[in-house]
């Protein structure tokens, strides 16, 4: 009795121990859990790797956050989205106040009047960005173009060539293939081509997005004048000395932290007035100028974009004429697809008509050969002269059915 119990003890014993643990595992599970939640929203909000590139051509590597960039840029935080390499988004380019926020491809970085903040990765497209526009800084200190068009330059000559140089070794690739195919229809080159058109297609719309972004910075003129940053910071420095004095009628400067005299104090409406026009002429410096002025300010953007546009425009020809091309195979070989179905449907069509012409022979020659009394018997060539009747009218039949065919053009003549 005894030893009984000890065995009921100790076979109960792992029971309660697994329970305990089990426990103890969902209790660690939802800490892991917290811990993970946790560990995401912190990412979120982590410091990245970036490349600092000046003016001078100078760079150097830095760890920032998002915070500490959108308050040096004056970004919000779904321009930094664009840039994160955790989502995919389409290419965009897109002027602020202070910066302009550039993804094309590979290259996602944030262009200020005086320094290009790159975010570093070990795609071969930012190295080269990183060390051609520093040697084009360091060598062309000549250019007539500002610091941000220059960056945005590169920017954009790097993404369509790398367009460019894809679409070329696809067109390379995809030719021999579709003429193969066009040749001889087999499994594998059907694959083949499919594979290819679905690169395509994709191919496809990347360089739509950079083709429709560039048209669309093209046809907006506030967008251009956002992006004159050097331009837009020189005023912003000529307006502050400006406002920081005025001048009196006798043309004695005063500043304005000064305490006013009794005879130069102003009245209510005219501080009023004062106020309106010191905030419209700080809109009017951050977002509009006059036409003509404007017009001058943007033509080397609008210049720099359009020549840019005709490169992706002709490589999106490019694209367009190797699908047609691909559509245009596609379609040969649903012609000769179905020329071979059509051959095979008037090859069953005269099985058809032979199987008929025989199963009357073979009806006749059954029908012979059952035990009745005949006449026909009693001659010795009676039988092979049914037999040769028979034929004769099958092959007419046939005949007749061949001819009634081509009449109604089923069969080719």
């Amino acid at each position: 009795m005894d030893e009984t119990q000890d065995r009921y003890y100790s076979s109960s014993l792992p029971i309660s121990l697994s329970h305990d643990d089990g426990e103890r595992s969902y209790s660690n599970a939802q800490i892991n859990r917290g811990n993970g939640i946790s560990g995401l929203k912190k990412r979120g909000h982590g410091s990245r790797s970036w490349i600092k590139i000046g003016r001078d051509g100078n760079f150097q590597t830095v760890r920032l956050d998002k915070a500490t960039i959108m308050r040096h840029c004056s970004l919000p935080s779904r321009d930094l989205r664009l840039l994160d390499p955790m989502f995919i988004y389409p290419s965009a380019i897109l002027g602020r106040e202070k910066a302009i926020v550039v993804n094309l491809e590979q290259i996602r970085c944030i262009i200020t009047a005086d320094e290009v903040i790159l975010m570093n990765s070990l795609d071969g497209s930012v190295g080269q960005y990183r060390s051609e526009l520093c040697n084009r800084l360091e060598n062309e200190k000549a250019d007539d173009l500002p610091f941000e068009f220059r960056a945005l330059e590169l920017a954009l000559e790097l993404t369509c060539t790398s367009l460019d140089s894809q679409v070329n070794e696809l067109e390379m690739e995809i030719y021999p293939v579709l003429d193969e195919l066009a040749s001889s229809i087999s499994t594998l080159n059907l694959e083949r081509v499919r594979r290819f058109k679905g690169h395509l297609l994709a191919l496809t719309q990347r360089v739509q997005k950079v083709r429709d972004e560039i048209e669309h910075l093209m046809d907006d003129d506030g967008d251009m004048a956002e992006m004159c940053l050097t331009e837009k910071k020189r005023r912003s420095d000529t307006y502050t000395v400006n406002d920081c004095f005025q001048t009196n009628a006798s043309g004695r400067v005063i500043s304005k932290s000064a305490p006013a005299s009794p005879d130069q104090t102003i009245s209510g409406v005219q501080m009023l007035q004062r106020a309106f026009s010191s905030i419209g002429n700080s809109s009017k410096h951050g977002s509009s100028m006059s036409s003509a002025d404007n017009g001058e300010r943007i033509e080397p953007l609008e210049m720099l974009l359009e020549a840019y546009f005709i490169v992706i425009d002709n490589t999106l020809n490019t694209l367009l004429s190797l699908k047609e091309y691909i559509d245009d195979t596609e379609d040969f070989i649903n012609i000769k697809l179905g020329n071979i179905q059509n051959q095979l449907i008037q090859f069953e069509l005269l099985l058809t008509a032979a199987t008929l012409v025989a199963a009357v022979f073979a009806a006749v020659a059954g029908v012979f050969g059952m035990n009745f009394e005949t006449t026909v018997f009693d001659y010795p060539s009676g039988f092979n002269l049914v037999l040769v009747i028979t034929g004769i009218v099958c092959i007419a039949l046939y005949f007749a059915l061949l001819f009634y065919f081509r009449y109604k053009k089923v069969l080719a003549a």
